[in-house]
């Protein structure tokens, strides 16, 4: 039987300069009105001193200081992201150099849009099943502004750019995270040219038809992870969502019937930040003291692939 694994400690990091759903109004024809009615967006944080290495320097380096852990403790580092600055070196062996992590480690990239995060989270609780140090880094940061087409109002005022990390710990008789995962591969509804394929590297989205995907994928999500935990929606210290629209976590929260204290939102600050949505709601909640040793959260991921995921996770 599989040994589980709890977060030990969350940090995150996001660019300083702010851009305005009125600094959008002044790039393509929207309003502030529009985007925060049909989203819940009001701001995003995009680089511009900043990169997408520093942005996860930063974010872990928080994470170690947080779980109280040193980068040579590590046994193992994933970095999911679908915008990562080169394909090789991987985001995740630039962290491992910076951060001085262990040179006899796994250390990649994963690739699995907005549900990202969860994907790495699954991989690692296996991985440090079969490593001899029981502590993992998993971190999702995406600079997406690199890869906005600022011509197309529908995707432009969603995205920004972010990074959150996690410490994890794998422990002897703890649970597991109850990981569910699907894949359905879909070119159409959301996907982003790679390098040399003919076409500029900008996020493609058909908006209409992804909201519908979403709402059907986050309550599935829900309730495989509660059934294969053997918990109900009671049993939930903490519901996080990935913030890709304020419409779809509603629709959650009315279905099941969450308390306003259980869930969270900051997609109003933050815009779609993909893999780097769900680790930088759970960072702020640690801070804000909302979770802490004991919580367990649900986390529920939907985006590009298309892939969704969630897990049943406690603080250790």
């Amino acid at each position: 039987m599989m040994n589980g694994i709890k977060i030990r400690g969350t940090g995150r990091c996001v660019p300083a300069h702010v851009v305005t759903n009125q600094d959008m109004a002044r790039i393509v024809e929207t309003s502030d009105e529009w985007i925060t009615s049909r989203t819940g967006i009001q701001h995003r944080h995009h680089c511009t001193t900043e990169n997408h290495s520093t942005l996860c320097v930063e974010a872990a380096k928080a994470a170690l200081k947080k779980a109280g852990v040193a980068p040579d403790q590590i046994g193992a580092c994933i970095v999911a992201t679908v915008s990562a600055h080169d394909l090789v070196p991987s985001a995740a062996c630039v962290l491992q150099r910076e951060l001085g992590l262990p040179e006899d480690i796994p250390c990649f990239d994963l690739s699995a849009a907005c549900t990202g995060f969860l994907f790495a989270l699954h991989t690692m609780e296996c991985m440090l099943n079969a490593s001899p140090r029981k502590l993992g880094l998993v971190v999702g940061a995406e600079e997406l502004s690199r890869l906005i087409n600022w011509e197309d109002r529908s995707t432009c005022i969603l995205f920004g750019d972010g990074a959150g990390a996690a410490v994890v710990e794998c422990g002897e008789g703890w649970p597991s995270i109850g990981a569910v995962m699907g894949s359905r591969g879909d070119d159409e509804l959301l996907r982003l040219p790679g390098a040399e394929s003919g076409e500029r590297s900008f996020i493609h989205m058909e908006g209409t038809k992804v909201f519908k995907f979403a709402v059907e994928a986050v309550p599935a999500c829900i309730d495989a992870v509660l059934k294969k935990a053997g918990k109900t929606v009671e049993d939930v210290d903490f519901f996080v969502f990935h913030q890709a629209n304020a419409r779809i976590i509603d629709l959650a929260v009315r279905k099941y019937h969450i308390p306003p204290e259980k869930y969270y939102k900051n997609i109003q600050e933050y815009g779609n930040t993909s893999a780097a949505s769900i680790p930088l709601v759970l960072s702020e909640l640690e801070d804000m003291g909302k979770v802490g040793p004991g919580s367990r959260v649900l986390m529920v991921g939907f985006g590009g692939g298309l892939t969704w995921g969630g897990a049943l996770a406690e603080f250790a």
